[in-house]
């Protein structure tokens, strides 16, 4: 088994760091000689997405009458280091266990939008992650949260630039390794909540080592895209669609991935635990219905639904708060497979 695994892991290894052609390298060098001050701005701050700024902790579990927590200090497989919280269930530890990851460019506790710059220019909205890990609580589930690699409080690696899940799946592996070595948390049945770039690093890592996550119950998957449909959407809304040749030449120079590398499509087939997903319908920001379609087709899930967020294109406001508004049907997936 530990061949077929290192054997994969290579196989993947090799597809993912192909570089970009010849002829789209020399298409993006003659952009780069042609395009006017301003669109070139925008199109490094397009590739500057995939190096995003740390979101703050601006709540804690104690906020929403969590006192039993604790932080906790992980690592990925590969040692950089992890900051988290455990916050057992309402009324005392449970024998169930939700890992809890976030998005970027946001952090365990969510995201701060309402502080005005730097994080108001993704969005001037508040997401909050701590009300979702109470509705958890409430529901008698223990929780294990923490901050990606490059995100809020934990480690810097890869110069910050992030993989959107081709880096991060590490701190997925690690963060399970730590709960398999745990005396108590190894004990407990297991569901996962990855949501976006969490959820893209989920599946890699679910892809990578199969065998650490042969035991999870299921797995929530919110706002799980490929950057090929965030920069395809948002070099429209932003005028520069012609050159994603040039975006691609920026990412790589920064030394990160490819956008058709960063995508959840790839490794999707390999996740065979029942999943929920959760996707905004009309995304102004991505290429919905047809990228979280596709994404949610490609699962190798036997149980799986969707649930389209309708009647608004806000990814930040409407998408990642969803849970925290309306918790019913994440509760019930959970219950169906945790119970």
């Amino acid at each position: 088994m530990e061949n077929q695994v290192n054997l994969k892991g290579a196989e993947r290894a090799a597809t993912h760091t192909s570089r970009m052609s010849k002829e789209r390298i020399e298409n993006a060098v003659k952009q780069l000689n042609e395009i006017s001050e301003s669109d070139y701005e925008k199109v490094l701050g397009l590739a500057n997405v995939c190096k995003p700024f740390r979101s703050v902790l601006h709540k804690t579990p104690d906020d929403y009458g969590m006192t039993q927590w604790e932080d906790v200090f992980l690592h990925g497989i590969d040692g950089v280091p992890l900051d988290g919280w455990y916050i057992p269930a309402k009324g005392g530890e449970s024998n169930k266990l939700v890992i809890f990851n976030h998005a970027l460019p946001m952090c365990r506790s969510g995201f701060q939008g309402h502080f005005g710059l730097p994080f108001s220019g993704y969005d001037n909205v508040e997401i909050d992650f701590v009300i979702q890990m109470k509705h958890l609580t409430d529901a008698g589930y223990n929780v294990l949260a923490y901050d990606i690699r490059n995100h809020g409080k934990s480690g810097a690696s890869n110069n910050g630039v992030s993989g959107i899940g081709q880096l991060e799946w590490r701190d997925c592996a690690g963060v399970k390794t730590y709960v398999d070595n745990h005396p108590r948390l190894s004990k407990m049945k297991v569901a996962l909540y990855s949501q976006c770039m969490g959820g893209n690093s989920q599946y890699e890592a679910i892809s990578r080592r199969p065998e650490l996550f042969e035991n999870v119950a299921c797995m929530v998957s919110p706002m799980v895209v490929s950057m090929r449909a965030i920069y395809e959407a948002f070099s429209e809304l932003q005028g520069v669609s012609k050159y994603l040749d040039l975006v691609d030449f920026e990412l790589m120079k920064m030394g990160g991935w490819l956008m058709d590398e960063m995508t959840p499509h790839t490794a999707a087939p390999d996740v065979k635990m029942p999943v929920f997903m959760i996707q905004v319908k009309d995304d102004a920001w991505t290429k919905n219905p047809e990228d979280g379609q596709k994404t949610f087709d490609l699962l190798g899930s036997k149980e799986k639904e969707i649930h389209w967020i309708e009647n608004t294109p806000l990814r930040f406001k409407d998408g990642y708060n969803y849970f925290g508004r309306h918790p019913e049907k994440v509760l019930a997936f959970l219950d169906k497979y945790m119970s």
